[in-house]
């Protein structure tokens, strides 16, 4: 069996095992959403790669009951989607820096992004550039954990993606035994 026959079903199962990983109990934003919509990017083709993260977070949001205010679910599952876009530019690619490198490019955008949102439509900070700073320095303990959690989710998809490709490449095929 080649590779490319087993990568769609192997990189779905490796997505459903982080998804199943976001019910457990786990620190603030240490989730692997991120990395999966990242790893969907880099590894699945078409429509699959933007549907999974968003199915994820959907089923998920309603197992933990999560009633996040409108505008913010929008920015957090389009933080989701640019993931899947930051992962169409890891294609191919097995560098554990490039990808690490794209991990903390996704963990970025989404803190900006996200904390923009809540600076912005919430009453907790003033709408002043020093309101605005304010709210990101709140959430730095929640960026290091966003961080930490992208990284080590990344390091494990990416990684067993290639090293179980790399068992099943080696597998003799049914013709060959």
């Amino acid at each position: 069996m080649q590779q490319n026959q087993v990568s769609k079903p192997l990189a779905i199962s490796l997505i459903a095992v982080g998804a199943l990983s976001r019910l457990a109990p786990h620190p603030p934003n240490f989730t692997p959403v991120g990395s999966i919509a990242l790893f969907g990017g880099a590894r699945l083709a078409g429509w699959q790669a933007f549907a999974i993260p968003l199915a994820i977070m959907l089923v998920a949001d309603m197992g933990l009951r999560a009633l996040f205010g409108y505008p913010f679910a929008i920015v957090s599952y389009a933080c989701f989607m640019i993931n899947v876009l930051l992962g169409r530019m890891l294609r191919g690619s097995t560098s554990v820096g490039r990808i690490a490198a794209f991990a903390f490019a996704g963990s970025v955008q989404f803190f900006l992004l996200t904390n923009f949102v809540t600076w912005g439509r919430g009453a907790m900070y003033p709408h002043t550039l020093e309101g605005l700073m304010a709210c990101y320095i709140a959430a730095l303990p929640f960026f290091a954990w966003t961080v930490a959690g992208d990284l080590f989710f990344s390091a494990l998809l990416f990684g067993a993606y290639e090293l179980l490709g790399r068992r099943i490449a080696l597998q003799p095929t049914a013709a060959a035994r």
